[in-house]
């Protein structure tokens, strides 16, 4: 753990969310294992294809467990602005295995439905209810600690969990209505059905990584917040811009800070310091801020706006 305040609670964060995914590696192999198991023996296509989703929520939760551990690595020569690209790499890749996993039980589930086989046994719905709790629960726990991290690779992974229920519960319906209709195929039917669902939220989930690779702006409210910061550091006369970019688990910011254009370079560079290190310190998710300096002169602001 860093001696760093400031790095401290998000180093610890980031250490929630790598327990968070070690918490869904170890439950997802138990019910993956369960689940095809009891599919296999109870007739099930719908429950062995959920299990087979999660194994690839195995896969997801150590993606993102190592795309976490890279990512909180410090910046080096050759990273100077560190390694947090790692973690939307690893969101993206979670979406995609998702989709894979998707397509994967919806081809299996069309092909099946045109042969004949025996009924899935009774059993088989109460395994299911037991694992659609297990992973609401799970799904939960994930979603808090990737919203507390701002990480859309945990918070994939959370979803990850949840598209395990959704596929869960409607091989529940779709078992129900085999035993009621003595038609075995409803159970196919039920895990084509939840093939669709999954891919268009795993679609979902990719969007937000996608944008955060290409640098888009972060949510309003933080440009909001370090406009307050920096307006109130004594000498700052108004903000021209405000440009905030997330990288990883951090934000890098470019100010450009409107002074008193009679001042000395000298003051002006004392200010830009004190803009800086004011920032830094009320906004600790900031991991640098570059600050330009702009006199207060109608001439050089009204080029500066191209009018």
């Amino acid at each position: 753990m860093s001696d760093d305040p400031r790095t401290a609670p998000l180093e610890k964060a980031v250490h929630e969310g790598m327990r968070s995914s070690l918490v869904g590696i170890g439950s997802n192999l138990a019910l993956a294992a369960f689940k095809c198991v009891a599919g296999f023996l109870g007739h099930s296509f719908a429950l062995v294809a959920d299990g087979v989703e999660s194994f690839s929520d195995v896969v997801s939760s150590t993606v993102v467990f190592f795309g976490l551990k890279f990512a909180i690595k410090p910046p080096d020569e050759d990273h100077p602005y560190g390694h947090g690209k790692a973690e939307p790499i690893a969101s993206i890749v979670v979406s995609l295995a998702l989709i894979v996993a998707a397509l994967f039980i919806g081809v299996e589930s069309i092909h099946r439905i045109k042969t004949p086989r025996p009924l899935p046994l009774p059993y088989t719905l109460w395994v299911l209810l037991a694992v659609v709790g297990v992973k609401v629960v799970l799904s939960r726990y994930v979603s808090a600690v990737g919203k507390g991290l701002e990480s859309s690779a945990v918070e994939s992974d959370a979803w990850h969990h949840l598209s395990d229920a959704i596929t869960s519960g409607f091989a529940f319906i779709g078992i129900s209505i085999a035993l009621w209709t003595r038609n075995p195929a409803a159970d196919d039917l039920a895990a084509l059905c939840a093939s669709p669902v999954i891919i268009f939220n795993a679609y979902r989930k990719l969007r937000h990584p996608l944008a955060e690779l290409l640098d888009a702006k972060p949510s309003p409210e933080i440009e909001r917040h370090i406009r307050s910061i920096a307006s109130r550091v004594p000498g700052v006369v108004g903000l021209e811009k405000c440009e905030v970019r997330k990288v990883g688990f951090s934000y890098y910011v470019n100010l450009h800070v409107v002074v008193d254009g009679k001042i000395s370079v000298s003051e002006g560079h004392s200010i830009a310091h004190e803009v800086e290190d004011t920032v830094l310190r009320a906004a600790p998710r900031v991991a640098e801020v570059l600050v330009h300096v702009e006199p207060n002169d109608k001439d050089h602001l009204a080029k500066l706006r191209g009018t």
